[in-house]
């Protein structure tokens, strides 16, 4: 479970017979990476550099230490819509530490061995959480996009968006310009031929833009990292991004949201538990369906135990380094795959690249425009919603799963994420509960489909098919207290039950029970073994419960006929 991806690609060879391309695909990767770090840290309330952190320590420790040779790790669009609030509740440091206990939860996840129970959440439920925080993330860059200064305070979507719309009167055209030109050039680039990332030309064409208005004297000035950031190193204030490596830090020593230390207690403890469970739900969730994503490309498979493990312990890691949460990332992956990335090397070059970028680069990457920035996190956000997966749901889908999406979506906008969340796993449940229910049978066997049913009056034999627990047992049972006055004996056939819980058992006893009263006898026939043992450790089968057992048919006639 442990670096299964990395112990594997060692094992069969490939980490190192395929080492030229995966250092262009990590080369590759860590390119596109670089400005989505920088505008997913932004979009979720924090300065640009601690997103380039969480892809070099999160993207590296990741690999090495995770189940899916290609995925590639680093902040996502997924948990904006969690660290937006977190940030303006508990600062950067009440955000570290809801990614320190997010890690040890994701762990938890992997070593109860809850891979693949993840990877089977419904697809409605998926989509519409995807959809909803596409959107939210769409309209939260309109302030960036359209230069508006909105009032702070709101931490709610529609909160934040009536604070927009009354700052529309604070529009400025020279952002839109920027943006508005980096959008059509990330469009337009993905249509053309060549290999060279549309993130990367559309930016630098921003950021030339940029630089032609706040060059020039006659033109008003357009807002940079630059001029947005400022970090202190070394008792000396600077703006834009620091060019300095990740280093260790203790997250409770971090500002909480009025500047000073967050501190450790345990009613932070208390008070991050529910954003802690969304970050790791979320993460597992997105990580484990870009592992799926990847094999389907790559031909691979991976350990879904094992990359909960890594990504768990990714998310430790960052917090200890002023990273944001980390999850695997579906663009990301995709371009890595594509670019001939195929064991845990690429995305370990991919964190060193934007480490040297970070380094050597950071006075330039300064100069990115925010309403570029909120261009390319627009393409991130259409990108994200699945608007054409979504509407194709609505439409062909049963009404059933339409409303469980629709649910979800507005939950999201509307609430909080937490909410969605919550209420998506009880609708994936309910759907599971309701769908294996309609699965579960009880038929009446007549004379002429079981010969040896005519030899005996007053017995009845019903079949009994599917799985018995508490969603189905009620329903598929309570027929057989509807039989005649004169049936002497009620017989079910159990060959086709596999599962059996409590309140199965419980019904099963309460129906011989009736049935006794009646003066009928309830015979469980052909049971599996696993189940009669747990029949007789719950004590359906002892001498005091009036449920016989019964090896087959035939042994319940020559039963009644011993009588």
């Amino acid at each position: 479970m442990f670096a299964s991806a990395l112990r594997q690609s060692l094992t069969d060879g490939s980490l190192f017979d395929t080492l030229p391309r995966n250092l262009i695909a990590g080369i590759t990767v860590g390119i596109v990476a670089l400005p989505l770090s920088m505008g997913l840290a932004i979009a979720s309330g924090v300065p640009p550099q601690h997103g380039l952190y969480t892809a070099i320590v999160g993207g590296i420790v990741v690999a090495l230490l995770g189940g899916s040779r290609v995925n590639i790790s680093g902040p996502t669009a997924a948990f904006v819509v969690v660290l937006l609030p977190v940030v303006q509740q508990f600062g950067l440091g009440g955000l570290l530490m809801a990614g320190l206990m997010a890690g040890l939860i994701t762990i938890g996840f992997g070593l109860l061995k809850l891979g693949r129970l993840i990877q089977i959440i419904p697809y409605p439920v998926i989509v519409g959480f995807t959809s909803g925080i596409g959107t939210v993330i769409a309209f939260l860059q309109m302030k960036d996009f359209l230069g508006l200064q909105p009032e702070p305070g709101g931490t709610h979507f529609l909160q934040q968006l009536g604070a927009l719309a009354a700052a529309l009167p604070s529009f400025r055209w020279q952002e839109f310009a920027i943006g508005a030109l980096t959008l059509g050039m990330l469009i337009l680039w993905k249509k053309a031929p060549g290999r060279i990332p549309a993130y990367l030309v559309a930016l630098l064409v921003g950021s030339l833009a940029a630089a032609v208005f706040n060059g020039n004297a006659d033109l008003p000035d357009v807002d940079t990292i630059a001029s947005r950031f400022r970090f202190s190193l070394g008792g000396v204030e600077g703006s834009g991004i620091p060019p300095v490596a990740p280093h260790f830090l203790l997250p409770w020593q971090l500002p909480g949201p009025d500047g000073t230390p967050i501190g450790f207690s345990w009613e932070l403890l208390r008070a991050l538990i529910g954003p802690a469970f969304s970050i790791a739900l979320l993460g597992a969730l997105e990580s484990l369906l870009c592992a799926v994503v990847a094999d389907g490309m790559s031909g691979q498979q991976h350990d879904p135990d094992g990359e909960l493990v890594g990504q768990g312990m990714g998310n430790i890691a960052v917090a200890f380094f002023g990273g944001i949460p980390v999850t695997a990332a579906i663009a990301r992956t995709a371009t890595n795959v594509r670019s001939g990335g195929s064991t845990p090397l690429s995305a370990v070059v991919h964190g060193l690249f934007v480490l040297l970028a970070m380094l050597l680069l950071a006075p330039w990457l300064s100069l990115i425009p925010m309403a570029a920035m909120a261009a390319v996190l627009l393409v991130v956000a259409w990108n994200m919603s699945e608007a054409g997966h979504a509407l194709h749901i609505l439409r062909r889908a049963p009404r059933a799963d339409a409303a469980v999406l629709l649910t979800c979506f507005a939950l999201t906008v509307a609430i909080d994420m937490q909410v969605a969340v919550a209420a998506g796993l009880a609708l994936a449940s309910v759907l599971f509960i309701r769908r294996v229910t309609e699965l579960t049978q009880t038929t009446l066997i007549t004379p002429h489909e079981e010969a040896e049913h005519q030899q005996a009056k007053g017995v009845v034999l019903y079949d009994l098919d599917g799985p018995l627990f508490f969603g189905a047992a009620y329903k598929a049972l309570k027929i057989v207290t509807a039989v005649d006055r004169d049936v002497h004996t009620v017989v079910l056939d159990m060959r086709d039950v596999a599962v059996l819980d409590a309140t199965a058992m419980e019904n099963l006893e309460a129906i011989a029970r009736h049935l006794a009263g009646r003066h009928t006898t309830l015979y469980l026939i052909h049971v599996q073994p696993t189940l009669v043992k747990k029949m007789r450790r719950y004590g359906l089968l002892d001498a005091t419960t009036p449920t016989r057992l019964a090896r087959d048919y035939r042994a319940v006639l020559s039963q009644l006929s011993s009588a």
